[in-house]
């Protein structure tokens, strides 16, 4: 177990990582200061909606999790750029 965790945080087997700007201003994470992360669709869930079976019309928000510490950064704003690390 102990393994799996730490090839977790090492950023093994996930996402390639992205940088992230919005408006011009590039993106940098709220704990660490770090540029790096990955992204991913989170559904913003509303319980009445999940009540009545429609939790699949909620709104969706870019969820950006640091790369280096793990801090989850949300964006329900569309117009969130993503550009792929360059490769050295």
């Amino acid at each position: 177990m102990h393994t799996i965790q730490a090839a977790h945080r090492k950023g093994e087997g996930m996402a390639k990582p992205v940088h992230a700007a919005l408006g011009g201003v590039w993106i940098k994470c709220n704990f660490c200061q770090g540029d790096l992360f990955r992204d991913r669709e989170v559904k913003l869930n509303s319980s009445g909606m999940e009540f009545m079976s429609l939790g699949w019309a909620n709104e969706s928000a870019t969820g950006l999790i640091c790369w280096s510490c793990g801090y989850v950064h949300l964006f329900v704003n569309k117009d969130i750029e993503l550009y792929k690390q360059r490769k050295d």
